[in-house]
């Protein structure tokens, strides 16, 4: 491919790929709006913004098979307009329970086109070094989608309606669109790539009734319910790894997953994607709703991680034959372990240690995403691109999802058994920030005891959350490590090898 086409179509590419990301995080700063304007519970709250990750985790694999099936150019195509649809009916949702739906349609668009990305960019860099770097542009640009989010969504709810965090998706898919038919290269498809819906409803189940226990073991209202979800998650679990073993063409082929460099490429996705959807949900929400911010201003300050990821994820794709995987992917997550404490630490010290604190994330964030792609492509069979992709995205949604289920669950958790409000108060209060800090404002000066109490146990939360999620980064730099200890630098080139097979 001629040297300005295949730039031109990682441009076309990445823009599908911003909208898929901005809409995974731009809701953030939107979600006291929405549960104002559409009467929206915290659960049905959690639900707006975890249907879109749930749906799209479980599709993915399916979506990278069909894409080998019947071609990655072809399946692009078709999300973009799944995806311009849905945003339509996402931005006049009248009621929550339709603008879950809406998620969920976005999420099917969203699917198809995002193993579509990887896939093209990979079949149009034939060069190892353009093909490295272009991947970390693309991981890149997936760091900025998702901390841009909050910034556009503070942005367009100063000057419009909520609704238009949908609805600004559509004059980007049709330049997106243009740009496919005109740059993105045909790639032949093969027919016999078999696609399995059923694998792929088993992957929703296990996934959806996993997000359900983790909510309802959270608040522990129905016990019963959480159990029910947990043993449906299992069985599908156990359904979906039987079934993948008895098919020709599974949608995951497990034996993937025994190259210890595509695996800490997964492990370095799904934790950043992790880290970077918790600290933008408790951040924002923290400074809206207990220290007054807009949601622009909110935007705003958890964009620094975005920013403070461009230099070492340049570094990262353009020097990783001479850094090593080991170094950019377990050492960027120490990195970013060590940036969450200082943001910690920052909420109780002053906002210079916070801003220190998200500028020190978004550096180990950038440093081990700008090679995830490399170590997942580049250490899988050429003939399951499609496949490798998908195992990539899944990871990245499967982080958020559990980031907005673990750690919002946890954090209401948190803040409910913290929270000591006098007697007379509304349960509500006790249960919601949200709803805390709506009832304060109706009082009056009489419910500024309340709102300080609910800042205060909110805080405690918000800590609290923090401190999980940085453990949880150490933990993964560990793992890493151990996984990458023969992939110092130099040895960029096995996974050619791996490429060449």
């Amino acid at each position: 491919m001629q040297n300005s086409s295949r730039w031109l179509v990682l441009f076309v590419v990445s823009s599908g790929l911003l909208l898929i990301t901005l809409d995974n995080s731009i809701l953030y700063t939107v979600l006291p709006v929405l549960g104002r304007d559409l009467k929206a519970s915290q659960s049905q709250l959690l639900w707006i913004v975890n249907m879109y990750p749930l749906v799209m985790a479980g599709l993915l694999l399916g979506a990278g098979t069909l894409g080998d099936r019947i071609g990655h150019r072809r399946i692009f195509i078709a999300g973009l307009l799944v995806f311009a649809a849905a945003s339509l009916l996402a931005a006049f949702a009248p009621t929550p329970a339709v603008l879950i739906a809406a998620r969920g349609v976005l999420a099917v668009g969203a699917a198809m086109m995002m193993p579509a990305t990887l896939a093209l960019i990979r079949v149009s860099f034939e060069d190892e070094k353009e093909r490295t770097l272009a991947f970390a542009l693309w991981g890149m640009l997936a760091i900025i989608g998702a901390a841009l989010g909050p910034v556009l969504g503070g942005a367009l709810l100063d000057r419009f309606w909520w609704g238009s965090v949908f609805l600004i998706n559509v004059p980007v898919v049709l330049l997106a669109l243009m740009g496919t038919v005109f740059f993105a290269p045909r790639v032949e498809p093969d027919p016999s790539k078999h696609w399995d819906l059923l694998s792929s409803i088993q992957a929703m189940l296990m996934l959806g009734g996993l997000v359900l226990a983790i909510k309802e073991f959270a608040h522990g209202v129905h016990p019963m319910l959480a159990m029910g979800a947990l043993a449906l998650s299992l069985l599908a679990a156990v359904a979906f790894v039987q079934r993948q073993g008895r098919l020709e063409f599974p949608l995951l082929d497990f034996a993937v997953f025994r190259n210890p460099a595509l695996m800490a490429g997964v492990l370095a996705a799904g934790f950043s994607l992790f880290a970077i959807a918790g600290v933008q949900l408790m951040t924002t929400q923290k400074f809206q709703l207990v220290e007054g911010y807009t949601p622009l201003e909110a935007g705003y300050l958890v964009s620094i991680i975005a920013l403070s990821c461009i230099p070492t994820a340049l570094i990262g794709g353009t020097f990783l034959h001479r850094i090593g995987l080991r170094i950019l992917i377990s050492g960027g997550l120490a990195i970013c372990a060590t940036g969450i404490l200082i943001t910690a630490f920052g909420a109780v010290s002053g906002q210079v240690w916070l801003m220190s604190g998200l500028i020190t994330t978004g550096l180990g964030i950038g440093a081990a995403l700008s090679v995830a792609s490399a170590a997942i492509l580049g250490n899988a069979p050429a003939h399951r691109a499609g496949m490798a992709g998908a195992v990539e995205e899944v990871s990245y949604e499967l982080g958020a999802l559990l980031a907005v289920a673990l750690l919002g669950s946890l954090s209401s958790a948190i803040y409910a058994a913290g929270a000591s409000f006098p007697s007379g108060t509304p349960v509500a209060a006790s249960e919601s920030i949200v709803a805390a800090v709506a009832i304060g404002a109706q009082m009056g000066e009489g419910g500024q005891a309340l709102l300080a109490e609910a800042g205060r146990a909110f805080d405690a939360a918000y800590i609290y959350v923090l401190l999980v999620v940085a453990f949880a980064l150490i933990s993964a730099a560990l793992l890493t490590a151990i996984l990458l200890r023969n992939h110092g630098p130099g040895s960029q080139s096995m996974m050619q090898q791996t490429l060449d097979h």
